[in-house]
């Protein structure tokens, strides 16, 4: 049977608008089901037990459990990859840092774009790094140990512990003028062993990893690289305070979810952000873990977005221009 043409053309319209009102009620039933958040690093780490609290927070928001899964694997880029290939429906979203996305993108060849390919959530958290030393160092200052870093270019050992430690000390001796010799580790733990045994003499890391030693009086703390001393260890003075000016490194974290997830459903997302960050006991675990909770303001899509792609064009150049590149 032919149809008039006016009915076909109705007919037609009507069927191509399916796809769009499915599209729009299902977003505004979400969600439906659990979230899987993609961490991508192994259980236990500082990425890790983050992703685990604020999941646990998120569920109350949501209405629906959210499922960490950790996706392992070159430098956190095999995980954040699946959720750039994942459906954008809101149900696989991804966790990450400054390393996996910002670092990476200079030190790997990556099989997506940091900025094209995600839709930012949130601004979770800060975690800044220590500049550390060995006890037996003579420096009990930040500008005293530049001196001693002068003094000592051909004889200062430097511990790296993966590509971050490493772009850390490369802007520290930028900012000061000064060299040493560095000596790559597996991990922060090894490093700060052989810093505790005197056999290296200073390293970046971050405070979590630091501040125990710290405490115990085993390692010595010059500065923290962030632009508000801790609220832990508030006798730690800033960078800037200590004397160099712009030592500011930050472990930040972040939430995203695949290019093209609807806008009301990342909105929905963030809430429940803003409303897991807002909680006290949340607010308390995390400085426990020497992480720094942003602003309100700082915690939208957008600025997430932002801070983002300032940072990306902060670190690219000091990156390649140290030709620094994935261990």
């Amino acid at each position: 049977m032919k149809l008039p043409r006016r009915t076909f053309l109705h007919l037609a319209a009507g069927a191509a608008a399916l796809p769009a009102v499915s599209r729009f009620t299902w977003a505004q039933t979400y969600p439906s089901r659990p979230i899987t958040m993609v961490v991508p690093f192994a259980a236990g780490g500082p990425t890790d037990t983050l992703a685990r609290i604020l999941a646990t927070h998120m569920k109350g928001s949501l209405g629906q459990t959210v499922i960490i899964e950790n996706v392992t694997g070159a430098e956190g880029s095999i995980g954040v990859g699946r959720v750039a290939r994942a459906t954008p429906d809101g149900y696989t979203v991804s966790i990450g840092h400054w390393g996996t996305h910002v670092v990476s993108g200079a030190t790997l060849t990556l099989t997506y774009d940091l900025l094209r390919d995600f839709e930012p959530i949130a601004l979770l958290a800060n975690g800044p790094q220590l500049v550390v030393g060995k006890n037996a160092l003579p420096a009990n200052d930040m500008r005293e140990l530049i001196d001693w870093l002068k003094a000592n270019p051909n004889r200062t050992l430097a511990a790296i512990a993966g590509s971050g430690s490493h772009i850390a000390w490369a802007f520290v001796q930028n900012l000061t003028g000064t060299r040493a010799q560095f000596v790559p580790y597996r991990g922060a733990g090894p490093a700060l062993q052989d810093l505790v045994a005197g056999h290296v003499d200073v390293m970046c890391t971050q405070a979590l990893s630091a501040l125990p030693l710290v405490r115990e009086g085993k390692v010595k703390a010059f500065a923290v690289t962030a632009n508000t001393r801790l609220s832990i260890a508030p006798d730690i003075p800033t960078a800037d305070e200590a004397g160099v000016a712009g030592l500011q490194i930050s472990y930040w974290h972040g939430l995203w979810a695949p290019k093209r997830t609807p806008n009301n459903v990342i909105a929905k997302l963030n809430a429940a952000v803003v409303d897991a960050l807002a909680n006290p006991t949340v607010q308390q675990r995390l400085r426990t873990l020497a992480q720094e909770i942003p602003a309100r303001e700082q915690q939208t899509p957008a600025a997430l977005a932002a801070y983002h792609k300032a940072d990306i064009e902060k670190w690219w150049p000091i990156i390649n221009a140290a030709n620094i590149k994935a261990d």
